[in-house]
């Protein structure tokens, strides 16, 4: 407990930048992810041939081993964090294109002929009806491809990406259990502040959709 102690007060500036590290990392990522993916599922939404063998392409990158895939990438883009993202942003496409085109493609039929019944243009479609009913299969994407990020930006560390992998896997280096323990507990406490409050924000949603189906 004293080496826990000492360790702690002399080095919690370098926690806590390792904790911020790992933030940024997955931050970038997210916005990056989301962005990217919103963007192809627009474009393939129409197409259910194409979004099928778009997700099957995702899903055989998805199945690569994360170390492979940093492995493979290293020499064109390098060492450090931007490799790492660059990876994370790829694995978090197969998660999200997916459940985006399923949310913006799976509803009742019924629904969108209502809508157009009523004189509403594609976009009002769009915008009033198709996107906030596939809010819900959405925020279930992004949740899993945040809690995803958090973990495989852990191993980033291996290439010098920095975050919380760079204490948990120098505290394994040099058998160092006060690291080691650090290095878990910040990513486990992450990991479950960042799906508490995911499913708050799911929690909410699904209540705005409920609402919008009522007046639908």
């Amino acid at each position: 407990m004293s080496r826990f102690i000492i360790y702690t007060s002399r080095h919690y500036d370098k926690l806590i930048r390792a904790l911020l590290q790992h933030l940024e990392m997955v931050g970038i990522t997210l916005l990056i992810s989301v962005a990217l993916a919103l963007v192809i599922s627009l474009l393939i939404m129409e197409r259910k041939k194409l979004t099928e063998w778009i997700i099957r392409a995702w899903s055989m990158v998805y199945a690569i081993p994360s170390l492979a895939l940093f492995a493979l990438l290293i020499p064109v883009t390098g060492l450090g964090m931007k490799t790492a993202i660059l990876v994370l942003v790829i694995y978090n496409q197969y998660i999200l294109v997916r459940s985006f085109t399923q949310g913006l493609c799976g509803m009742e039929p019924a629904v969108l002929e209502a809508a157009e019944g009523i004189g509403m243009t594609k976009w009002q479609i769009f915008t009033k009806v198709r996107l906030p009913l596939a809010l819900d299969a959405m925020a279930a994407g992004i949740h899993i491809a945040i809690i995803s990020t958090i973990g495989i930006a852990t191993i980033g560390a291996t290439i010098g990406a920095g975050g919380l992998g760079s204490i948990l896997f120098d505290g394994m280096r040099t058998q160092n259990a006060v690291k080691i323990v650090w290095g878990t507990v910040l990513s486990v406490a992450l990991v479950l502040g960042a799906n508490a409050v995911l499913k708050l924000a799911e929690h909410k949603i699904k209540q705005k959709i409920y609402h919008l189906t009522d007046n639908v």
